[in-house]
């Protein structure tokens, strides 16, 4: 068995799993949420898949030629009735990178080569908006992609051994990304619990002074409340006697942020993880991408 590794590019994209089953068709997103309605052009385009499938990949939303992954969480966030008018202005594409099962069959167990060429098989003749996502085995096309496509929105590359099984429940692959995109620790939250408006982060590099994110998107505020909610519980349930009550949610802090002065914030102990893009210790603030709740 070949254990050589392929290099697959990485979108600005929302992890999601596509399954097409006997009566109709599923989208799960990462965290576990049922997101079928809100993308209607996947949905339809998925059941031209044989009954039995599942796919792993990501969704994208393309704009003014780069992806854009505030659109991909616009249409994530949207109604039903909203999401059939978004998907005619917005319309999503799918970037398969492994299929876990086909026509009933259970494939986790093969070889990523095998999966790779049975994925292929199987999306390409369907065509857009489902299509596998371009791959390699050179390491100087490899390079190639590394360097020119962040400018089309793609964070990195994914390295995969061609002889490995899918890793279910942990990471069994190696991500590249640009310096700009890496995960920093949620210490707060402005806003109220219910309604957060931005994340207090620190960043892995720098002197961790907190900074405050860009304003959250729709989607993202609605993860984080429901993070906060999960955390607050968790909190009131170790408090005892006095000290009830008086835990994150009730808890307040300020942090300075560029433009606005000090800010008050409700402290997160003990912190979450999300990904941002972030370019400057200055200016631009950091951009919230997603909270990793796969940590």
């Amino acid at each position: 068995m070949s254990h050589e590794t392929h290099r697959s590019l990485e979108n600005d994209g929302h992890r999601l799993v596509i399954v097409r089953s006997e009566t109709g068709v599923l989208l799960q997103a990462r965290s576990g949420r049922i997101v079928t309605s809100a993308f209607p052009d996947l949905e339809a385009a998925a059941r031209q898949l044989p009954a039995g499938t599942v796919l792993d990949g990501e969704v994208v939303v393309w704009h003014a030629g780069r992806t854009d992954f505030a659109l991909v969480q616009r249409r994530a966030a949207a109604t039903a009735a909203r999401a059939a008018v978004l998907a005619q202005t917005l319309p999503a594409s799918y970037a398969a990178f492994d299929v876990l099962e086909l026509a009933g069959l259970d494939l986790r167990g093969r070889a990523y080569e095998r999966r790779r060429a049975l994925l292929v098989d199987l999306l390409l003749p369907l065509g857009p908006p489902l299509q596998p996502v371009p791959m390699t085995t050179d390491p100087e096309l490899a390079a190639t992609w590394y360097e020119t496509l962040p400018a089309s929105g793609i964070e990195g590359l994914v390295v995969k051994r061609l002889d490995q099984t899918y890793p279910a429940g942990r990471r069994g692959w190696q991500k590249l990304r640009h310096t700009d995109v890496r995960d920093a620790a949620v210490v707060g939250y402005t806003g109220t619990p219910r309604r957060p408006l931005a994340l207090v982060l620190v960043l892995p590099v720098g002197d961790e002074t907190p900074l405050v994110s860009s304003p959250l998107t729709a989607a993202l505020r609605a993860e984080v409340a429901e993070a906060v909610a999960v955390a607050g519980a968790a909190a009131a349930t170790a408090e005892t006697g006095a000290a009830r009550g008086t835990g994150a949610a009730g808890a307040t802090a300020t942090v300075t942020a560029i433009g606005l002065g000090e800010v008050p914030f409700r402290p997160l102990d003990p912190p979450l993880t999300a990904e941002v893009r972030h370019t400057s210790a200055r200016h631009p603030p950091p951009e919230v991408l997603r909270l990793r709740t796969d940590l």
